[in-house]
């Protein structure tokens, strides 16, 4: 069972943006960003380029009002989107507020949020949800 498993399955806490039957998205504890947001797929599969074509399809689908609530609840230029998937074992998509292509780089540090702040984070976009 991967770490997103665990977490989908509610084994290790989360803040939860929004699911459905296929996907589950919450906030990254590391964001590049506030209002960093992985979006996973259900079911366990390695390479997000591995999984089915209607699943491909309709995590984009699931993920576009959680971009659109990002740049309404963050000042940004944007909602960036990122498939990197060296960090878990488990398929995912990062939706980032940005500014600059720089807010995409991956090498930058990325200290743990609070818990106070993650909370904030969450209320702010499921204000917009």
């Amino acid at each position: 069972m991967t770490l997103f498993s665990k977490i989908i399955a509610g084994k290790i806490p989360s803040y939860k943006i929004a699911e459905n039957e296929k996907f589950f998205a919450f906030l990254d504890i590391f964001p590049l960003r506030e209002g960093h947001v992985l979006v996973v797929p259900k079911t366990e599969t390695d390479k997000l380029f591995d999984l089915p074509d209607d699943y491909l399809r309709d995590m984009l689908l699931f993920a576009k009002p959680i971009a659109q609530a990002i740049e309404k609840a963050f000042h940004c230029n944007r909602c960036g989107i990122s498939v990197v998937g060296l960090e878990v074992p488990h398929a995912h998509i990062h939706l980032i507020p940005i500014n600059t292509s720089n807010d995409l780089n991956f090498t930058q540090s990325k200290p743990q949020a609070t818990e106070e702040r993650l909370k904030k984070v969450q209320e702010k976009i499921l204000a917009y949800l």
